[in-house]
This record gives structure tokens, C-alpha cells and sequence, in this order.
């Protein structure tokens, strides 16, 4: 329990770890949406906060969206948007004259899904994305960098890197987005995702990040590194995505 406590080995602003405990509490659902958080006086006593930080922290939880309310005023908690998302189901390509999954399953989901393609380039990927494609020093690759929506909100963030011997001279190089998306060309190319890897991390937004995802504060991202492979166990795709890590939380399930 966070304490006005100038020992204490949590050093961020009393106001953080109070938003931080209560935040946790509405993400777990032990403060589901519609139920009033705990009086102002309630929350003063139980981390010995001042009426001041009480309400810089509910501040914080509204800025956030999940907290709705005034000062003075029962403040109640918002139906926010976290979501479960499995990557499983939008690795596999889409079947012939189909979009791409993720827009499909936004559909679905009664909302309107849009990408926004933001940058296609051919570079030298950062060192760990070069590493994944087995790169020689000085290659360059095909970057696709992509906005991800749902309803005019952003979802992700997202820039996948392509071997440029395998995506030169296709629709991976041009600035144009791809019916189906890249895996169903892939697909089309002779190079069918066989294996994903995924290694997920939490880590402070990027300036980027922050803007593009529109992050209230800097709220850890989740963030993925994606490594596709083909037969032979060879890279076709490199993929690194940012989520806001309050919104969303990656569901795996294994055998």
C-alpha cells in the first residue's frame, strides 16, 4: 500500500502508486465498470495521501478513460476498452478474395477496422530485426509501417521488415496496401507462414509510440517482436508492434 513514506523503495509521486493500485483494481475487475471508486476521504486514509494527491491520482485514472467523474463528485469507473487479443488468429493467411484477418475480425466485433499505411521503404533494419532475417552487416530489407484502428482510435502500432530478395519487385515494395494482407501474398509468393515467434515485452513508450497511440502518459507499452518462418525454418517476416499495455492484454494457449 503506497505511503507518504520518503524510505519507501517505490519513489514515484505519491499520486502514481495511489493510480497505480486503483488502476490495477479496475484492469483485475474487482472495480467493475459502473461501480463508484472509494470516497476521497476513504482513499486519504487508506495511503495517507492529502485531498490534493487524492484527486491528482483520480485525475490520472481519467485521463486514462477509466475513470469518469468530477471533484466533489462520485467519481465511477468507465466501461473502458480492454481487450483480450490472441495472435494466433490473424497469423494464417486469408483466404482468396478475403481481407486481411485482423479487418475481418474488427468486423465481427461490430467495428470499423482501418490501416493506415504509414511508411514503405527499403532500409537497414535495427540490429535485432536484422539478426531475426539472418542478415548480412550492411543488408537492407523491405519495411512496411502501418497504423492499425479500430473506430478512428489506434490500436497498434506496427512496422514489419521483408528479406528484399524475397519482397523486391512485388506489392510488399510498393506504398499501396495488399488485399488479404502480406501473409496471404506470401503465401501467393511460395513462402506460407509455417512457425511464429513471438517475444513480448512491457517497455516505456517511444516518442513515436506515444503519439501515434495517443497514450495518455508513459504507460508501459507491450510490445512484441514477431519473427515469421516459411519451410526450411527460413525468416520472411520480421515484425515489431507496440500496444498500449492498459488497453490490451495477448492471450497464448499451448498443448
Amino acid at each position: 500500500m503506497p505511503k507518504a513514506d520518503e524510505d519507501s523503495f517505490d519513489q514515484r509521486p505519491l499520486h502514481e502508486r495511489i493510480a497505480a493500485d486503483l488502476r490495477d483494481e479496475i484492469m483485475s475487475g474487482d472495480l467493475p465498470p459502473g461501480t463508484s471508486l472509494p470516497s476521497t476521504q476513504r482513499l486519504k486514509d487508506r495511503f495517507g495521501a492529502s485531498n490534493a494527491t487524492v484527486q491528482k491520482a483520480l485525475q490520472v485514472l481519467k485521463d486514462e478513460r477509466l475513470a469518469v467523474g468530477r471533484a466533489g463528485a462520485s467519481v465511477t469507473v468507465r466501461a473502458h476498452r480492454q481487450e483480450t487479443v490472441r495472435p494466433a488468429d490473424f497469423g494464417k493467411p486469408a483466404e482468396p478474395g478475403k481481407p486481411y484477418r485482423w479487418l475481418t475480425a474488427a468486423g465481427t466485433q461490430g467495428r470499423q477496422g482501418t490501416i493506415q499505411l504509414l511508411e514503405v521503404a527499403e532500409v537497414r533494419p535495427p540490429s535485432e530485426v536484422a539478426a531475426a532475417l539472418e542478415m548480412t552487416d550492411g543488408g537492407t530489407a523491405i519495411m512496411r509501417h502501418r497504423l492499425l484502428m479500430h473506430d478512428g482510435d489506434p490500436v497498434e502500432l506496427a512496422t514489419s521488415y521483408y528479406p528484399l530478395e524475397l519482397a523486391a519487385g512485388t506489392p510488399m515494395a510498393e506504398a499501396r496496401k495488399i488485399r488479404g494482407g502480406t501473409p496471404a501474398l506470401l503465401a501467393e509468393l511460395g513462402y506460407p507462414p509455417r512457425r511464429t515467434v513471438d517475444r513480448v515485452s512491457a517497455r516505456v513508450p517511444t516518442q513515436q509510440q506515444y503519439e501515434a497511440l495517443r497514450l495518455p502518459s508513459d504507460l508501459p507499452i507491450l510490445r512484441t517482436l514477431r519473427v515469421v518462418y516459411s519451410d526450411g525454418d527460413r525468416p520472411i517476416e520480421v515484425a515489431v508492434m507496440a500496444k498500449a499495455g492498459h488497453l490490451y492484454e495477448l492471450q497464448y494457449e499451448f498443448m
